[in-house]
Order: structure tokens, then C-alpha cells, then sequence
């Protein structure tokens, strides 16, 4: 009987050894057939939705090296500047969604309206998330930042330079990046650190900057096919691995797109301060910047007098990368003011 058993056990698994196998490699049905098939029997099947659905799943399948160009749904419809904001009292902040066509004049009167009512000593381009595959878009955003002629960027159409510039933004740049900046995003923060214009904050981006082939569609739109790399002015190419960026600030990726909506980490946590409580408030936290002040005017950080103890406790930055950006920036501020 143990034999018997034995015996019937040995055929099961092999029944599903063999049905895992088949699984894995019979091919997947002809796309053609299963969608005429769902076409006619399907009722109430939509042609143009399914489509719609078929070309959705391809550029979601091939993302970055398969796109739309003048695609006007999903994410190319978003806002090309998502969030603006100004951090202790001079770091303007501005978070990109895409780099598309008109993302230079954004951030242009984006900075300038910063600028207008806050002494700005440094600014954050935040690209985590970022995407796009306009290139030209690239160098007229910049543009914004480099003042001399720069060769800049080679899409496959030969090397690109930037237009010289007297207005160019001179204040330090830090560009935040993370494994979804991907395509024109990465070849903006990578062209900026080339010219020399700004230092790259987070973790490795995607390495999913390509450049294109176009082919013209019935719709009137664009089909973009990745055809070869992207190559910085002095013609090396954006690595396939992502870009490495020069201050390393790792986070997990569910926790930097929830700091993006709320870069203090409130949620969540209720809305208690020092100021709400009966407990006296912290010291304040010491950054980099103090510690730059420190060695300069020849203080010692932990001297802090009275009255500065008693104030109340500013909100802390929860977003690391965000927060070390503006901890560098600051510190680059008291060196440049002790230079001047």
C-alpha cells in the first residue's frame, strides 16, 4: 500500500511539473486573433477603447523606449510644474513633472515670483518622477541657468549648444533625482551638472534616456521608437545604469512620492508641536549651514542662548533629500556672503 501511495504521489508531481512547464512556455496567443475574437463576441465592445487599450498596454510595456509625442492623455495632460515653494526664508523649490515644450518659461516665472518677495539664495529642481523625451526642451530649460554658449546635449542630431545667456540664474542648483527620473529628466539634471551649474541629489535614476526615431501616424501624432543613446556636449553617453548622482540620499520610492505632497511627514502624525504641548521646546536642529556659520564667526554650536531656546520649534523638512538640499544650499549661502 506505501508503495501504491508513493507510486501516485510521484505522478502528481510530475502532472505538475509538467503543467508548470507547459505555462511557461507555451507563447501567448496571437494579438490579432484575440482581438477580433473580443471585437465580435464581446457585447458591447468598443473598437476605438479596445484600441485605445492595446496602445496603452504597448507604451506602458516598452515605457522609454516606445512613446507618443503630442500625446494629450495621461500623464503627458499633467501640469509641466507641479509644486512651488520657498524654504527657510531663501530656497525656492520647484517640482517638474515632465520636461515637454514651455517647462523653461515655467520655471522661469516660477523663480521669478519666488524671487520677487523672497531673497533667494539657492534653488531645488526637484526631477524624482520626472520624465519626457523632449530634448529641445532640455536645452531651453538650461538655458535659464548657463550664461555662456555651452554645447549642451546630442539627441542623434549632432551636438547641441545653448544660447549665451546675461540673465542666467546665478545662484546654486541642486537637482533631485531618484530611480523614476527617467528619459529628458535625466538628461536635464545631467547636462546641468556638466556645465557646471549644479550638483545632483538622491539616488540613481532609471537609465532610460534614449534618442529617437519618428514616424508619422494617421492621427497626426508621433510615434517615437528608441533607436540609440543620448551623449552629453563632450560626447559621452548617459549610462544605460543611471545617472550617479554626487551626494547619494537613499529613500524608499512609496515614501519620497508621499513627500512630494507633504515634504514635513505630517500625515498621519497629528498635528502636536512644542507650542501645543506642556513639554519645552528642542534645541534647534543643527545643520549644515550652522555648522559653516560656526567655523566662520568662531562660535561654539552649543552655546545657544537662552532666548534661542526658548523659541518655538520650526516644522522639519521629513523628505531627506529635500531636506540635505537645503541644509547645502544654506551653507553654501554663509560661504558665498563671506566671500562678498
Amino acid at each position: 500500500m506505501k508503495k501504491v501511495f508513493l507510486g501516485l504521489a510521484a505522478l502528481v508531481l510530475l502532472a505538475s511539473l509538467c503543467r508548470t512547464n507547459a505555462e511557461t512556455t507555451n507563447p501567448a496567443p496571437d494579438f490579432q486573433e484575440v482581438f477580433n475574437l473580443v471585437r465580435d463576441q464581446l457585447k458591447g465592445a468598443d473598437t476605438a477603447e479596445m484600441n485605445r487599450a492595446a496602445v496603452q498596454g504597448l507604451l506602458q510595456k516598452f515605457n522609454g523606449r516606445v512613446a507618443l509625442a503630442g500625446d494629450t492623455t495621461g500623464a503627458a495632460a499633467v501640469a509641466l510644474v507641479a509644486r512651488t515653494n520657498v524654504f527657510d526664508d531663501g530656497v525656492a523649490y520647484v517640482r517638474v513633472n515632465r520636461v515637454e515644450d514651455g517647462l523653461a518659461e515655467k520655471i522661469s516665472s516660477a523663480l521669478a515670483s519666488l524671487g520677487a518677495t523672497n531673497k533667494v539664495k539657492g534653488a531645488v529642481l526637484d526631477l524624482r518622477f520626472a520624465s519626457g523625451e523632449n530634448y529641445p526642451a532640455v536645452v531651453a530649460t538650461a538655458e535659464l541657468f548657463i550664461s555662456k554658449e555651452t554645447d549642451l546635449l546630442d539627441w542623434g542630431k549632432g551636438v547641441v549648444k545653448t544660447k549665451a545667456n546675461a540673465d542666467a540664474f546665478n545662484f546654486p542648483l541642486v537637482v533631485l533625482v531618484n530611480r523614476e527620473t527617467r528619459g529628458a529628466a535625466e538628461a536635464l539634471a545631467a547636462a546641468l551638472r556638466e556645465a557646471g551649474v549644479a550638483l545632483i541629489l538622491g539616488s540613481g535614476t532609471a537609465g532610460n534616456a534614449f534618442s529617437y526615431r519618428e514616424f508619422p501616424l494617421k492621427s497626426g501624432q508621433r510615434l517615437l521608437v528608441a533607436s540609440g543613446s543620448v551623449k552629453l556636449g563632450d560626447g559621452n553617453e548617459l549610462p544605460a545604469t543611471g545617472l550617479k548622482p554626487d551626494i547619494q540620499v537613499d529613500a524608499k520610492v512609496e515614501d519620497e512620492r508621499n513627500y512630494l505632497d507633504d515634504p514635513y511627514g505630517a500625515k498621519g502624525q497629528g498635528a502636536a508641536s512644542g507650542s501645543l504641548t506642556n513639554r519645552p521646546p528642542r534645541r534647534p536642529r543643527i545643520t549644515e549651514a550652522d555648522l559653516v556659520r560656526e567655523r566662520r564667526e568662531g562660535t561654539n554650536i552649543a552655546d545657544f542662548t537662552p532666548a534661542r531656546d526658548r523659541e518655538p520649534e520650526k516644522p522639519q523638512l521629513r523628505d531627506p533629500a529635500l531636506a540635505r538640499a537645503v541644509d547645502l544650499l544654506k551653507a553654501l549661502a554663509v560661504v558665498r556672503k563671506g566671500r562678498s
